[in-house]
């Protein structure tokens, strides 16, 4: 704590000196630029004492030597984390960049032995896991890294959370009997508080995410280690009770994302400190509410070390519901318009699916049409599979005369006010100067989207096979046959 708040002024002229600067924003809460760079200060001030305790003459230094197969491990993969962060924070690292290196050193911890192998449900049942140790432990160190990364978005939420975390899995390690583990977390706990002093609101600096992607992922690689030598629920439950909140704050994150059809990696400003800054309160109140249910989850947490079986996973389960119903308050997630919305995108994806299947199907028509007659044909086979209301060509030659042809769907009665229309221009070889559009007009059926769609796959088919001729046919000639159109369609 004392290096870390030695250090930080000197942290915070540096970022100003070289413009390390995290500036204001849409997504942003602060109002004036300020230094990213923080974890530079959680780093240097836990590991310089962490790093010191491997050569201790004593019962700490006997006990990191050890295992320091492993600590090496979680140490070196963490620093390529902050490496990474710190490169985000300067230049800007893509979103898959990042979560890519997240998983090639999850891969490295788990090739150290630090992996998730069971799990334990009281004195009943024990899962072995076995081969799935693996993807397993990958999912819980990447998810970890990234919820610790996402919750940083006020003025100490994410450096808070995580003191309270390193200070729980301490707990868990001291009881445990890991020595390791617990002088670690401890050290972290003490970089963190001294950091506080200055990334409390109004905050003279951030952590960024070399700070952000450093502690998630050295929180899960520590847990996972606490779990490896304790296989009940305990073991992972203190953790997850720790992280609650960056944990179900980021799968809501995702699910919205999900539900909105948006990438994962799309920016967001829904997460629960922005909901609860939009029902009035300040930056401090949000952080120090987020704390307090932290506080409170873990707190009770804690008497999972001293029950039983039954009693254990009751236990834990009162308290993630506990945190799940706060998110419910806030209104970070609402079960009636989230299970709305699944089933919408269900409807939406099965239509959009058959529509792709019809296409797909009839569209042979067109690339094996030899005449104009037989294009259109093929084009009007294909807008009646996908529900079109009606559609019209029109030719016009160069001394400016014009022909026009229309195809009007029999099982519709047209409504302008439910009716999606577009021109497209189109292009035939040889056209001696004429010029020919395509109208179209789609039934809007409830979803702009869907109609949309379907305007897609008819212009895709265009782009790709224009008005088809033969190859002896005179483009000096009317484009269809006098008549044809009444001759082979209804409604004309």
């Amino acid at each position: 704590m004392l290096l870390s708040v030695i250090i930080t002024p000197i942290v915070i002229r540096l970022g100003r000196k070289f413009a390390l600067l995290d500036a204001t924003g849409i997504r942003k809460v602060h109002n004036r630029p300020v230094p990213r760079i923080g974890g530079v200060v959680i780093v240097l001030s836990a590991l310089v004492l962490i790093l010191a305790a491997l050569f201790l003459n004593n019962g700490v230094g006997l006990a990191f030597r050890n295992v320091r197969l492993q600590v090496i491990a979680l140490l070196a993969t963490s620093i390529v984390m902050f490496i990474t962060g710190l490169l985000d924070d300067i230049i800007g690292l893509r979103a898959r960049t990042k979560l890519l290196v997240q998983i090639l050193a999850a891969v490295v911890l788990c090739s150290c032995g630090i992996q998730i192998s069971s799990f334990a449900l009281g004195d009943w049942y024990t899962v072995e896991f076995g081969l799935l140790s693996w993807p397993i432990t990958i999912f819980w160190i990447v998810g970890i890294t990234n919820a610790v990364n996402l919750i940083d978005g006020l003025d100490g939420l994410a450096a808070g959370i995580s003191a309270i975390a390193c200070g729980v899995i301490a707990v868990l390690a001291i009881h445990s009997g890991q020595v390791v583990m617990s002088v670690i977390m401890l050290a972290f706990l003490g970089s963190l508080t001294g950091f506080l002093f200055f990334n409390f609101n109004p905050a003279k600096i951030f952590m960024g995410d070399c700070g952000s992607l450093f502690l998630g992922f050295m929180l899960a690689g520590a847990s996972v280690v606490c779990a490896s030598k304790s296989t009940t629920i305990v073991g992972l439950g203190l953790p997850i009770l720790a992280l609650g909140v960056p944990i179900f704050d980021t799968f809501f994150s995702m699910l919205r994302r999900v539900l909105e059809r948006r990438s994962l990696f799309a920016p967001d400003r829904s997460h629960i400190h922005h909901r609860l800054m939009d029902i009035g309160l300040g930056q401090r109140q949000v952080v120090i509410f987020i704390y307090m249910v932290t506080l409170i989850a873990v707190g009770f947490g804690m008497f999972m070390m001293i029950t039983r079986n039954t009693t254990t996973i009751v236990l834990f389960a009162c308290l993630l519901l506990l945190l799940a119903l706060v998110f419910r308050i806030v209104g970070s997630v609402r079960l009636r318009e989230t299970l709305a919305r699944l089933k919408e995108n269900l409807a939406h994806s099965t239509k959009v699916s058959q529509y792709k299947r019809d296409f797909e199907n009839t569209q042979l028509h067109v690339r094996q049409a030899k005449s104009q007659q037989e294009w259109w044909q093929a084009v009007c086979m294909i807008a009646e599979k996908m529900d079109y209301v009606w559609l019209s060509i029109e030719s016009k030659d160069h001394n400016g005369t014009s022909e026009t042809i229309v195809w009007r769907n029999p099982n519709y009665k047209p409504d302008s006010a439910d009716i999606l229309k577009t021109i497209i221009p189109l292009s035939r070889q040889e056209n001696n100067g004429s010029k020919f559009q395509l109208e179209i007009a789609v039934k809007i059926n409830g979803s702009l989207e869907s109609a949309g769609h379907r305007m897609t796959f008819l212009s895709r088919l265009l782009d790709e096979h224009g008005i088809s001729g033969s190859e002896n046919e005179d483009s000096s000639l009317p484009l269809f046959e006098p008549g044809w159109s009444a001759k082979n369609w209804e409604g004309v």
